[in-house]
């Protein structure tokens, strides 16, 4: 593509985005700070289901030194049900950074933004182009999408190996004038028009550079390696019920759900049955000898890269003194209370018919 038709592209790309785009909160501040928080919410998730989340966010920590001085376990409950929680930590520990090295002011720089903990390439292109206009062009998954189309790139797009080729190509389209708004428009025609699947060809504004449409291709791209079946783990989960009080541990901070609080549990070998999963799995990690009274109920839940059936069991308490192995922290606390500790969704899934046993549990007296 020539200079002239790239000037001519661009034209048209933001043309169409400042009449069509979606009217998003962090669409309309230069903040630096809502900016970074919205790139890394929408890194794994997608707009309507971030926006709630981001309100709330936002509200509890409206500027980074409000952040910076919170509790992770307060920054983790706000963005609980948001999932991969190391971004939250990752962007409580920046913030933390940045008050201490930057006097609150968020670097400019590429090299001393990226450094910052869960900051990527994208992440830093993103915020410092649209919140500083420096001239780096922003490659996430909509983009590559648009640029596979655009020029037939054969290179597979979920391959890391070929980022540097989609790198390149974006860089080559960059509006270094206005670098933030065109990033932008790159990302919404990805997402509103240059869809993965049934895309609106015929409304995309700059169809007439589009290779893929005019080869009648456009179903082939962006190419992909097909990954493998997707794992799928057996778990025993035991609520432990003691004077009227339930047992939930802290994992690690750092890892899947690092820092969360969980009813304790863990893997079903080969061969075992839940129940005695169960039991096994409470003696082992948190050293407690219980019975198992019933099987509240068997939860699905997906992770990234894998997925877990999840057998739900509610036990007396029998004997033992709480030590741990693999947890970090523990608490006895009353149900209600458990509204103040972040969970995971795979345990909020089972809260109302476990809420709905205790309610039995105590019409029958036990634990009282």
């Amino acid at each position: 593509m020539t200079k002239r038709q790239i000037e001519t592209f661009r034209k048209k790309l933001i043309g169409w985005y400042t009449v069509n785009k979606r009217e998003l909160p962090w669409r309309n501040t230069t903040d630096p700070y809502r900016i970074w928080a919205s790139e890394v919410m929408l890194q794994q998730t997608q707009v309507n289901t971030a926006l709630p989340f981001y309100r709330r966010f936002l509200k509890c920590f409206p500027d980074i030194q409000d952040l910076a001085g919170a509790d992770v376990q307060e920054v983790l409950k706000v963005w609980e049900g948001m999932g991969y929680y190391g971004r939250a930590r990752n962007l409580f520990r920046s913030a933390g950074m940045v008050v201490e090295q930057y006097e609150g002011m968020i670097p400019e720089k590429w090299e001393d933004f990226r450094d910052l903990p869960g900051v990527g390439d994208y992440i830093a292109a993103a915020v410092l182009s649209i919140a500083f206009g420096k001239p780096y062009p922003v490659v996430d998954g909509n983009v590559k999408r648009v640029l596979a189309r655009l020029l037939l790139l054969e290179d597979p797009a979920n391959q890391s190996a070929f980022s540097k080729r989609f790198s390149l190509s974006a860089e080559k389209f960059l509006d270094r004038q206005d670098p933030g708004t065109y990033n932008q428009a790159m990302m919404e025609l990805g997402a509103m028009v240059c869809r993965p699947q049934q895309p609106l060809c015929t409304e995309c504004p700059v169809n007439g550079f589009c290779s893929a449409q005019q080869a009648g291709r456009v179903s082939e791209f962006p190419k992909k390696v097909k990954k493998g079946p997707t794992p799928r783990h057996s778990i025993a989960v035991g609520v432990v019920f003691k004077n009227g009080e339930v047992l939930i541990t802290r994992r690690r901070p750092e890892g899947l759900l690092g820092g969360l609080w969980e009813f304790p549990g863990g893997k079903i070998r080969d061969g075992e049955r839940a129940e005695a999963a169960c039991v096994r799995e409470l003696k082992e990690e948190v050293n407690l000898t219980v019975k198992v009274d019933s099987h509240l109920c068997s939860v699905k839940h997906a992770y990234t890269h894998f997925r877990i059936v999840m057998d739900v069991f509610c036990c007396s308490y029998v004997s033992g003194r709480v030590s741990l192995n693999g947890p970090v922290d523990h608490r006895w606390i009353s149900l209600h209370e458990l509204d103040n500790y972040p969970l995971p969704k795979a345990n909020h899934k089972f809260l109302p018919q476990l809420r709905e046993y205790a309610s039995h549990r105590r019409g029958d007296a036990r634990d009282l």
